[in-house]
């Protein structure tokens, strides 16, 4: 059951599927407001949950409005009573820049139970996190600020086979995760059938994945920029995260068919 926490984790950091070096959208695609709902199966069995919203923040930083986004993650069904986990992630963004200001998370899996506080320091360029403080150079965000600055990206001059880099704060250093840009391709979720762009995250083989497993993730081709569906190949099998629910979007969510 820890793997499928492993790759919901990875998924959620994949999310982050656009190069900060491209150009930012003039305003969000997103609203205070707006909920989505994922489950996240392994073959025919539903493993785990995951539940994202947006708020308005009441905080201000250096007296700038915030959302305030949080992000909870939970076994389901059977996986709940072997590995019980509930995950929650939330993160502090500027409302123009979407940049992160503050990052908290706290996981409880099984027995395990882990917190990190992160505060992004952009005037002098460092995090200053649990386990010390952190330098870095350019955008650098955790995975869930990451996720919904990517989604107010122009992807309009996006080429099949470009390559780009995405720096995130996980835990104990800034990382980077590479991706290519697929193509356009229709995908099914629990909603429907969507005109999508697909991509495709680099995963590194150990424990969970194999050599030769490819991770691919699929986004609406429309304003709302929403992932439908992910699909990653284990050493035994399959993850498939599957989108359920949404709310409040700030534009229509037109399936192709339901």
């Amino acid at each position: 059951m820890k793997r499928l926490i492993l790759i919901l984790y990875f998924v959620t950091a994949a999310f982050c599927c656009y190069s900060q070096d491209m150009v930012k959208t003039s305003e969000p695609v997103f609203k205070a407001g707006e909920q989505l709902s994922y489950k996240l199966k392994y073959g025919f069995f539903t493993g785990a949950e995951a539940n994202l919203r947006v708020e308005e923040s009441e905080k201000k930083f250096n007296g700038r409005p915030a959302y305030h986004i949080i992000a909870d993650g939970r076994t389901a069904g059977t996986f709940d009573i072997f590995y019980k986990v509930r995950n929650r992630y939330e993160t502090y963004v500027d409302q123009t820049t979407l940049q992160p200001y503050f990052y908290t998370e706290n996981r409880h899996e099984a027995n395990y139970k882990h917190t990190d506080n992160v505060t992004f320091d952009h005037l002098d360029d460092k995090i200053t996190a649990n386990k010390g403080v952190f330098p870095f150079k350019g955008k650098v965000f955790d995975f869930l600020s990451a996720y919904y600055f990517s989604r107010s990206i122009d992807v309009s001059k996006l080429h099949i086979g470009d390559k780009f880099d995405l720096k995130y704060f996980l835990e104990d250093g800034v990382h980077t995760l590479s991706i290519t840009y697929v193509g356009k391709e229709k995908a099914n979720c629990t909603l429907g059938e969507f005109n999508c762009l697909k991509f495709n995250p680099t995963i590194i083989p150990g424990r969970v994945f194999r050599k030769d497993s490819k991770l691919y993730l699929w986004i609406t081709d429309d304003d709302n920029r929403i992932p439908v569906k992910a699909h990653v190949e284990l050493i035994i099998g399959s993850v498939t995260m599957d989108l359920t629910g949404v709310k409040d979007l700030k534009y229509p969510l037109n399936p192709l068919r339901k």
